[in-house]
């Protein structure tokens, strides 16, 4: 399972009450939400709450930050609406004065995905998720996000607010310059002023193994270390020792995500058993002309079953305590972020897989332009008529067939698949789509087909109605081993897969 992090809606609060509320989650508009997984847009009714009480308000998703908890949600129409009661602690009192001043705008749930799928447009569609947390955070990623009202019946007095760490209120005494020997003088007629002015913290000086080590707890979150940290940092110019390399937050990965295959299957469900039945015809009755007086036509109806067996997809990680303890808290998310993209490739293999074993081998054709014409134009039709009327109008194809459909043109050079009139329009293709139409099939390129160049089973004609996918919610399992101080993350799902017809809605692209 994966965490999400989605912001969400506008809040309104009450200081005298130290309530706040607002929408935490649009569901069932469409609208799409810019998340730390990209793109996400949750169903309608995709979110369960197992008990309100125990959901935490938390400050902009740190654990170690918690300001609030709730103590009503509703479920509307367009999304789920909720209520926090803010603790008494200074941090709920600071979390209120920045709701006030428009400083903190919207909310945003911390949500662990349980059911998905990728969408045409690259986005990911949620449909089932547990909510774990929700953090009041300064940027929404929803559009539709804004603080649309305040109530506050009580302004907080300004001698009660918490100052932040930058703007401290200190007395300070000025000084007048004299020589050293009127130094008496100048002391007795000094005036003393109080003056609410920024300063900059000083500490007393400390060697690289001591800032180090501040740094270490800063990014686990104390304040004091934090505030060390960037103490000595003021001081580059002179103690340039004291000044280690920047290490971003952000991760360099080539790990696709996605499983473009599923877009052309059935989704039947959860997996029900390991290995389960499915009934299925084997001779149908029959009806003829039947003279008068004459007897009908009987053919009797006989069935036998179909076996579908479900695998299972694991993954797993060992990290140390001290990892996990000193590292950046982003390292869990990205860790588990990959460990889900390895699940979704090594599922998607085995769907292209299945497509391979189960497919009908389609007649040859030529790696052209009126290759790939003729097999959409002979297999659709075989598809339909030995499926009993699926029609076979999805196209997975491999990153090198999309290559080549982009460069297909007619004889004039005019492109087939992205003409801008449409006097020679096929159908759509582009570059920075991997969605389109291809003569009447719905194209969807599968980063994940292996072969090289327009050959055998680099593409499939698929129809959908003819070909189910079975898969149970991913599980997240967490086990310390004390006895070598390390954590086992693993990850696994069931998916089982079966083909109506003998495979007949499966066709495979076969090179002459």
């Amino acid at each position: 399972m994966e965490r999400l992090i989605i912001e969400a809606s506008s809040i309104e609060c009450s200081e005298e009450r130290r309530e706040i509320s607002g929408k935490i989650v649009p569901m069932g508009t469409g609208e799409i939400g810019n998340t730390n997984i990209g793109g996400v847009v949750f169903e309608a009714g995709s979110i369960n709450i197992e008990d309100v009480s125990k959901i935490k308000l938390l400050s902009q998703h740190d654990i170690k930050k918690p300001v609030g908890r709730m103590i009503a949600a509703e479920t509307r129409a367009d999304g789920i609406y909720a209520t926090f009661k803010l603790s008494r602690s200074n941090a709920g009192t600071e979390s209120l004065i920045l709701a006030q001043e428009g400083l903190v705008s919207g909310l945003s749930v911390g949500a662990e995905i349980i059911a998905s799928k990728p969408s045409r447009d690259g986005h990911t569609v949620i449909s089932k998720a547990s909510l774990k947390e929700v953090s009041l955070v300064t940027e929404a990623a929803f559009k539709t996000a804004a603080v649309t009202e305040i109530r506050a019946e009580e302004e907080v007095p300004a001698e009660e607010k918490p100052t932040t760490e930058s703007e401290p209120i200190v007395e300070e005494t000025t000084q007048a310059e004299a020589p050293a020997v009127e130094a008496a003088a100048v002391e007795a007629a000094r005036p003393t002023v109080a003056a609410a002015f920024t300063v900059k913290e000083r500490i007393a000086p400390i060697t690289s193994a001591q800032y180090l080590g501040a740094q270490i707890k800063a990014a686990m979150g104390d304040e004091d270390a934090r505030r060390t940290v960037l103490a000595a940092d003021d001081s580059t110019s002179t103690n340039t020792g004291l000044t280690l390399p920047a290490h971003l937050n952000m991760f360099d990965t080539t790990t696709f995500s996605g499983r473009p295959a599923f877009d052309a299957v059935t989704q039947a469900g959860a997996v029900p058993q390991l290995s389960f039945t499915i009934p299925k015809m084997g001779t149908a009755p029959t009806t003829a002309v039947t003279a008068e007086g004459a007897a009908p036509s009987e053919t009797g109806m006989t069935s036998s079953y179909d076996t579908v067996t479900a695998a299972k997809y694991s993954t797993l990680n060992r990290v140390s305590f001290e990892l996990l303890d000193f590292s950046n808290p982003a390292f869990e998310t990205l860790l588990l972020d990959e460990m889900r993209k390895g699940y979704e490739k090594a599922t998607d293999n085995g769907l292209l897989a299945y497509f391979t074993s189960a497919g009908t081998q389609a007649t040859g054709v030529a790696a052209t332009a009126a290759g790939l014409q003729s097999f959409i134009a002979t297999q659709g039709p075989a598809a339909y008529k030995a499926t009993g009327g699926s029609y076979a109008n999805k196209l997975v194809a491999s990153t090198d067939q999309w290559s080549a459909i982009l460069g297909y043109a007619d004889t004039t050079g005019r492109a087939l698949f992205n003409a801008e009139s449409p006097m020679n329009a096929q159908g759509s293709a582009s570059i920075n789509s991997v969605v389109g139409r291809v003569l009447g099939a719905d194209l969807v390129v599968d980063h994940n087909i292996a072969t090289s160049g327009i050959i055998d089973e680099s593409a499939f004609l698929v129809a959908p109605n003819s070909v189910y996918v079975w898969e149970s919610p991913v599980t997240n399992l967490r086990l310390n081993v004390l006895t070598s101080g390390e954590i086992e993350i693993n990850m696994y799902g069931y998916l089982a897969i079966h083909a109506k017809a003998a495979g007949a809605g499966i066709r495979r692209f076969n090179l002459s």
